[in-house]
């Protein structure tokens, strides 16, 4: 099921990146291409939507949100009821 590797995806640039329609194959480079383009598009905060589920997705966004050099804090949701289910992502602004 998906998508064919070389199709390509026009998604919003509006800080919210919900991953329920990618495959867990692909969310190392979704997550990362997405923060890049929010950057360059002058979006400073993300909402990273990864459902609660057992939390193996969450897991995998967080490892990434630790390592990258674009990303100054993240933290669980909760003003919206998102929960664990979505994790809020402040980025450095690019000089």
């Amino acid at each position: 099921m998906g998508r064919p590797n070389d199709a390509p995806v026009d998604y919003p640039l509006d800080g919210t990146l919900d991953l329920h329609q990618f495959a867990r194959a692909e969310i190392d480079s979704v997550v990362r291409e997405y923060i890049d383009a929010c950057r360059a598009n002058g979006v400073y905060q993300l909402r990273i939507v990864h459902g609660k589920g057992k939390g193996a997705i969450r897991s995998v966004v967080h490892a990434i949100l630790e390592k990258h050099p674009a990303v100054s804090r993240y933290r669980h949701e909760h003003a919206s009821g998102g929960s664990w289910g979505a994790t809020i992502v402040d980025l450095r602004r690019m000089e």
